[in-house]
């Protein structure tokens, strides 16, 4: 008789990260059950995850931070394995709204420890930031780089690792990956699945995508004075398809002792603003104005992967280029122009 299925619990599967992957779970033979209060998603994205995977996810709408409505996933679903993806993530908003930050962020990750802790549940990957190093005096940034987060967003990522190195320490049995990945960006190269942000974007990327869409008028660069080739900040964009494979393969291949690991997926480039809007111009086609704006608070020159680690512990290495975060982002956004709720 063949094994059943494992079941991975994705809390924030609704999301851009999420939800790419669920697929890619979906697709190696994972059952995924997903917890998420669509604050920042849409539920049309689990009718799209079903249409690539051919299988579907079981949604339960609820906040990570209700202890009884996790209790009772925990309970009905038969979880194996979680991934914690659900979070507020926008750098200027956090430092405008920081209590919030460390409200969700640190209370979903603690609720969600003690839900694991009651149900025996002991593997979980982290969504954890590269943010967390701040400024770095060299790149590529490797994992032992002390950490110098410069924004409550990034803070909050940190204190969580803090929580889940104590975690560990006290439950032995504990497996967590903590994830530091650098720039998502791109979408499933069907065109339906992608990146759709309500309000303004916060991230370089969908921003672009709205601006050539003509839903925004044009592209607002924070700052051209920043240490780097051209002035504008860099950082190491990396697919999201990418992304998802890393989650998949960190609970794949867990660490042989238990305890706390740290890994970053990126793609080791550097890539500059005006370098990534250049790359998305001739994929698409589109010409992308721009504007210089000030500087957002508790952003970096520069912040690129040393990528060694993940390829070393997991196997795993980044397999698309600029190129192709462009082309596929720039499918779903023709698909989907007005995002998910509109068609």
């Amino acid at each position: 008789m063949a094994d059943a299925r494992r079941t991975v619990l994705v809390t924030g599967g609704a999301g851009f990260i999420g939800s790419h992957t669920c697929v890619e779970l979906l697709q190696h033979d994972r059952e995924v059950v997903v917890v998420d209060n669509l604050s920042n998603a849409s539920a049309v994205v689990f009718d799209r995850i079903a249409e690539i995977a051919g299988r579907k996810v079981r949604f339960r709408e609820a906040d990570v931070r209700d202890r009884d409505a996790l209790d009772a996933v925990f309970s009905s679903d038969t979880i194996d394995e979680v991934i914690h993806f659900a979070a507020f993530k926008a750098v200027g908003e956090s430092v405008e709204k920081p209590t919030a930050y460390y409200d969700n962020n640190l209370g979903s990750l603690t609720t969600l420890l003690d839900a694991m802790h009651s149900h025996g549940v002991r593997d979980l990957v982290f969504s954890s930031s590269c943010s967390i190093y701040g400024m770095v005096e060299r790149t590529p940034i490797t994992e032992d780089t002390p950490a110098s987060p410069t924004n409550p967003y990034a803070r909050s990522k940190w204190m969580g690792e803090l929580i889940l190195q104590d975690a560990c320490h006290a439950r032995p049995d504990l497996n967590v990956t903590s994830l530091r990945y650098f720039n998502p960006t791109g979408a499933h190269e069907s065109g339906r699945l992608g990146e759709d942000p309500r309000g303004i974007p916060n991230n370089l990327m969908p921003f672009v995508m709205q601006v050539a869409i003509g839903r925004l008028p044009r592209l607002r660069v924070f700052g051209d004075d920043y240490a780097t080739r051209d002035g504008t900040g860099v950082r190491d964009y990396i697919h999201v398809m990418d992304i998802a494979e890393g989650h998949r393969v960190a609970l794949e291949r867990p660490s042989e002792a238990s305890g706390f690991r740290v890994l970053n997926l990126g793609t080791g480039t550097g890539t500059s603003v005006l370098d990534l809007v250049d790359a998305f111009e001739r994929a698409s086609g589109c010409t992308i104005p721009y504007e210089v704006v000030a500087r957002r608070p508790g952003d970096v020159d520069a912040l690129v992967a040393d990528v060694g680690r993940a390829a070393d512990l997991l196997g795993w290495t980044a397999q698309r280029d600029l190129a192709d975060m462009c082309r596929d982002a720039w499918s779903f956004q023709r698909v989907n122009p007005q995002g998910y709720d509109a068609g």
